[in-house]
């Protein structure tokens, strides 16, 4: 570089200068711009390579769900066989009269049947409801039993309403006994008018 002039180094220097920013210049113009596009473009590979999983795994389970569903219908289907339908008051009368059988419960007040209307426990549910007052005497233990296995025995009853008071009146062993009144709130079969 000693034998070149002052004006030759001048322009070689400026020659490499430009050179480098060139060089530079298309690093970042073009090819930091690729690279960035190659990395989203990895991204969004994962991504469809994920949901693509997941759709074949739902393909495969799908025989699987559609037992489930059947399963899960005739499940539905047994315990609507024993919902509230047709006459509301001979089907509350009937279920009533044959579960209190096997408890030391007298019920010799049954109400009208009220309902079918819209459910108020739940809002928007796909089931009307329909409710009836019973009353009747029992001791507190025989009717606690009654209750609890009538609402394990029916899923879709429910007893709201309950109130009780001592029997003052009756002597003896009896005097122990308690009058009581519950209102019963019933699912009805869709469809049932």
């Amino acid at each position: 570089m000693n034998k070149l002039s002052k004006e030759k180094r001048q322009q070689l220097v400026l020659v490499v200068l430009l050179t480098t920013g060139a060089l530079v210049g298309l690093y970042f113009g073009l090819v930091r711009f690729q690279q960035r596009s190659l990395t989203e473009l990895q991204k969004r590979k994962l991504a469809a390579k994920q949901e693509l999983e997941l759709v074949k795994r739902t393909i495969a389970s799908a025989d699987q769900i559609e037992a489930q569903v059947g399963d899960a219908s005739a499940r539905l289907a047994k315990l609507e066989e024993g919902m509230a339908a047709g006459d509301l008051y001979a089907w509350a009368f009937n279920t009533v009269r044959q579960f209190k059988h096997s408890y030391k419960v007298e019920i010799p007040q049954l109400s009208q049947v009220d309902g079918p209307r819209e459910m108020t426990l739940l809002p928007q549910f796909p089931y009307k409801q329909a409710s009836v007052t019973i009353g009747g005497t029992a001791f507190f233990y025989d009717l606690g039993k009654f209750i609890a296995d009538f609402e394990n025995q029916f899923p879709y009853f429910r007893v709201v309403n309950l109130s009780m008071e001592p029997i003052s009146a009756l002597a003896g062993a009896d005097k122990e006994k308690l009058s009581f009144r519950l209102e019963i709130a019933a699912l009805v079969k869709p469809g049932t008018s």
